[in-house]
């Protein structure tokens, strides 16, 4: 399948601070990229520039063959993007936010009731589409988030911990919808959660102090830590294997 997402040499400052140092990745059709790190790593700053919401200080983003920089809202129709946090319209109900992103999006009209009915389902929003979105919880937001970013049914998919604040059923659905979409779109997905990795990505980037330290397939990533601290400690598990991709890195 063809190649979809190319970062290529991505860095960006803030005053002094090098938040992200030369990070380079492709993603095709059809692969969903867990995309990995410990707090600070740089993993939002790279989804941000990957999505036009920051410039980089320096190297370009091709999103569907289109240059960022030089085509940003062409580029911009090919992906959907699920920011940290989720950020909407708190005095809307979820059909008025939905149909207005709908029509930013350039739905035509006569499509958008079905788009609009469509992801409701998806998602499991029928018992909150009527209902303001500021009293809705934590999670029913972050699905929310989550059907903005597939109305238009785009070809790309930048999704910032898309199962944060979900319980453990809302997140199997949300990685059932994931793995589902994932076999056509070309899908990166921030997380810190190796069995979300496990769960539903074809391949692993691990981003450490700015740059890329690992790059492979869930299987071979896991081979960086021993197994019985693996099944013990996920999170110690997973600094343990960002020390060790950093090592093979360097």
């Amino acid at each position: 399948m063809g190649e979809l997402i190319h970062a290529d040499n991505l860095h960006k400052s803030f005053g002094a601070i090098r938040a992200v140092n030369g990070v380079t990745f492709r993603v095709n059709a059809g692969e969903v990229v867990g995309f990995l790190g410990p707090n600070g790593a740089g993993k939002t700053t790279t989804m941000r520039m990957l999505t036009g919401f920051l410039e980089p200080t320096h190297g370009d983003v091709v999103m569907n063959q289109l240059l960022l920089r030089e085509d940003p809202i062409g580029a911009r129709r090919s992906f959907g993007y699920l920011p940290e946090g989720a950020p909407a319209y708190p005095d809307m109900t979820v059909r008025e936010y939905l149909m207005f992103i709908a029509r930013a999006r350039g739905i035509p009209s006569k499509e958008i009731a079905a788009r609009i009915a469509d992801v409701v389902m998806r998602i499991h929003l029928r018992v909150v589409v009527d209902q303001v979105i500021e009293t809705l919880s934590k999670g029913f937001k972050r699905r929310v988030g989550i059907a903005q970013a597939i109305i238009h049914d785009p070809p790309i998919l930048i999704m910032d911990e898309p199962t944060d604040g979900l319980d453990p059923n809302q997140k199997h659905e949300v990685r059932e919808l994931i793995r589902t979409m994932g076999s056509t779109k070309a899908i990166v997905l921030s997380t810190h959660i190796l069995e979300e990795v496990e769960a539903v990505c074809t391949r692993a980037v691990v981003i450490a102090a700015g740059r890329v330290v690992f790059d492979g397939t869930p299987a071979e990533f896991d081979r960086l830590a021993p197994a019985s601290i693996t099944r013990n400690r996920m999170d110690y598990a997973f600094r343990a294997m960002t020390s060790q991709a950093s090592e093979v890195a360097s």
